[in-house]
């Protein structure tokens, strides 16, 4: 049998950070069911700690997804989580971010602007693709 997956990026912020790769993917942050949230709050399967509010919705604190506007069919789900401890070494898995039509070099400073930083251009043979690190550090790399 074969199986699907989905993509988990350890995340300080994790809402923030969805709301920064959908913008660097196009893709669209999975809406919040605030009313199944509150539900859960009053049946007491959660707590309010278990909660918060970004960008004045009702969430589940320790995580948030994104997704491709195509659905799941078209790449699989990315989910940040909420974890205590902060990014200190290399990822040893990374996306790849392929720009297809697009420029890669006028992605590149779209994501500098956003608030990603420059690691370094890489090239071998005749690939070539510029390395850089989301907000909270972790790489990714831009492409044809």
């Amino acid at each position: 049998m074969a199986y699907t997956f989905q993509v988990t990026v350890d995340s300080a912020d994790p809402h923030s950070l969805a709301d920064w790769w959908a913008d660097a993917l196009g893709w669209e942050v999975e809406p919040s069911d605030e009313t199944f949230i509150r539900r859960m709050v009053a049946e007491g399967r959660a707590s309010e700690d278990d909660t918060t509010t970004h960008r004045g919705t009702l969430v589940w604190r320790v995580g948030a997804a994104i997704r491709h506007p195509e659905g799941l069919d078209r790449a699989p789900r990315i989910l940040f989580q909420l974890v205590p401890e902060p990014k200190v070494v290399k990822n040893r898995v990374h996306l790849d971010v392929r720009t297809g039509g697009d420029d890669p070099q006028a992605v590149v400073e779209r994501l500098i602007a956003k608030g990603a930083t420059l690691v370094h251009h890489g090239k071998q043979g005749p690939f070539a693709w510029t390395t850089l690190a989301d907000p909270e550090n972790n790489e990714l790399c831009v492409s044809t």
